[in-house]
């Protein structure tokens, strides 16, 4: 069974936050982070998904998540580009 490891924004107040978390089904889980009934630190806010990644089993998953956690400057890699490239789509149409 697969697993997808993810990261989501959002934007609160004048800085965006990240969250990291795994799931079976990212984008599904995405919804629910939505619509109130994901996490408690994600209730209350529209997120996006920025960066997705897939195991093959839960376990290798958990310990991405962990890494990416733990990992601020990858995370910020990450976070730096979807910013740059959501400055440049804004901008360019």
């Amino acid at each position: 069974m697969n697993f997808d490891v993810y990261l989501i924004i959002t934007k609160r107040v004048n800085r965006y936050i990240t969250y990291v978390g795994y799931a079976k089904n990212a984008k599904k889980r995405l919804i629910l982070h939505n619509n109130g009934k994901g996490a408690k630190f994600t209730k209350g806010n529209k997120w996006k998904l920025i960066y997705k990644k897939t195991y093959q089993s839960k376990s290798i998953a958990q310990k991405e998540e962990y890494i990416l956690k733990k990992n601020y400057k990858h995370r910020l890699q990450i976070k730096k580009k979807y910013l740059e490239d959501e400055n440049f789509n804004t901008t360019s149409i």
